[in-house]
C-alpha cells in the first residue's frame, strides 16, 4: 500500500507532463507514451481493486464460518 501511495501520483505527473510535452512539441510520441502510461495505470488500478475486493470476500467467508 504504501508503494502505491507514492505511484499513482508519480503515474498521474508522468501522465500530464506527457501531454504537455506533446502540446509543446506536437510530437506522437509523447501522446502515445502518455496514453500508454494512463491505459497501464488504469488496468492496475483495476487489478487492485479485485484484489481487495476478494481480499474483502474470503475475510467474511471465513469470518463466517467461524462462528
Amino acid at each position: 500500500m504504501p508503494l502505491l501511495r507514492i505511484l499513482i501520483p508519480l503515474t498521474a505527473i508522468a501522465i500530464v507532463a506527457g501531454f504537455f510535452a506533446y502540446a509543446l512539441t506536437r510530437d506522437r510520441r509523447y501522446l502515445m507514451f502518455a496514453l500508454r502510461l494512463l491505459q497501464i495505470g488504469l488496468g492496475l488500478a483495476l487489478v487492485v481493486f479485485a484484489l481487495l475486493l476478494l481480499e474483502r470476500l474470503v475475510l467474511e467467508a471465513v469470518l463466517k464460518n467461524v462462528k
